[in-house]
């Protein structure tokens, strides 16, 4: 049998002239802006506009791109490899981005040529959110449609609590909690990307997921009066996000004079948000030498295995 995995990801703009382009669609997206046509339209003209020079200054600082496409390939050959290791079933890999390239037009005809017995739709979000999850399945399925693509499919809607997941979260953690307490004790944040609290309100459950992810984080470090916070990055506009954020907690522990161990839980790539926000922005908050990153899953050994045996067992139900 034939099995083709899609992974989704958030996507990323592969030049400077790719910025603005790579906003409008993500502010377009109505599971990010909910507002009826023309006004979502016009709106996300008008942010990714005014967004461009800001967003083009922070992909300066990486390279002038994204680099969450090559990131993500590195996981699509870890994760192809480690499925095809009995050799039961041929396994292909298909990134599929939301708001960059390679879009699900493209990789739906792709698909359609590789022409596989079972469809796994495998989104690169740990927890469950109609802004990220719900957003990739839903256009994934629109173009589908749109090209005739007729497989029997599956979807994998989350997998925040799976065992492979945490140990690899808990070793990394530990790693670096374990060199940050060679300055004093430290105190352990793990950061998510926020939502506005009005997305929480109608029913999203990625803030209890992201709770429980970190609570069985916690429970598997096993370290005796451990200090640790969730805290939440990126909000954009003047609406009420998840608090606390990121930026307050860093300002929060340098008043304390304390080393940060900090987490990035609902990353598994390394982008933008990383490399950037967390690690020029909110580090120069810290006192030097007091922050300590721990890095994104990425292609992290238990992780792939966590993903191939998400594809191996379709017994996942969504938990919403």
């Amino acid at each position: 049998m034939k099995k083709a995995v899609i992974l989704f990801n958030l996507g990323g703009p592969d030049s400077l002239s790719a910025v603005r382009p790579f906003l409008f669609n993500l502010f377009y997206d109505k599971r990010i802006v909910n507002l009826p046509n023309p006004f979502r339209f016009l709106l996300a003209k008008f942010i990714s506009k005014r967004r461009e020079n800001t967003a083009q200054e922070i992909y300066e600082h990486i390279g002038g791109k994204s680099p969450i496409l090559e990131n993500t390939k590195a996981q699509a050959d870890a994760l192809e490899l480690k499925l095809n290791e009995d050799g039961n079933h041929v396994y292909k890999i298909f990134i599929c981005m939301r708001y960059w390239h390679p879009f699900a037009d493209e990789v739906v005809k792709s698909v359609k040529q590789f022409d596989p017995d079972e469809i796994i739709l495998l989104p690169l979000y740990p927890q469950y959110s109609t802004t990220t999850t719900l957003s990739s399945i839903e256009n994934w399925q629109k173009n589908d449609k749109k090209h005739s693509l007729e497989c029997n499919t599956t979807i994998i809607n989350n997998y925040y609590d799976n065992e492979d997941f945490i140990e690899a979260h808990t070793n990394l953690t530990a790693k670096y909690y374990k060199l940050a307490s060679k300055i004093g004790k430290p105190r352990v944040l793990f950061s998510a990307h926020s939502l506005p609290l009005s997305i929480i309100k109608k029913g999203d459950p990625y803030a209890s997921q992201i709770e429980k992810t970190v609570k069985l984080i916690v429970k598997k470090l096993n370290i005796e009066d451990l200090d640790w916070g969730i805290c939440y990055q990126s909000k954009v506009g003047p609406v009420k996000w998840l608090e606390p954020s990121t930026e307050s907690e860093f300002s929060r522990a340098k008043a304390d004079d304390i080393p940060v161990v900090l987490s990035p839980i609902s990353f598994v790539s390394e982008h933008s948000e990383t490399l950037v926000e967390l690690d020029i922005e909110y580090k120069a908050i810290i006192k030097d030498g007091y922050y300590f990153r721990v890095p994104t899953l990425s292609t992290d050994l238990l992780f792939i295995k966590c993903l191939a045996d998400l594809c191996l067992d379709h017994s996942q139900s969504p938990d919403l």
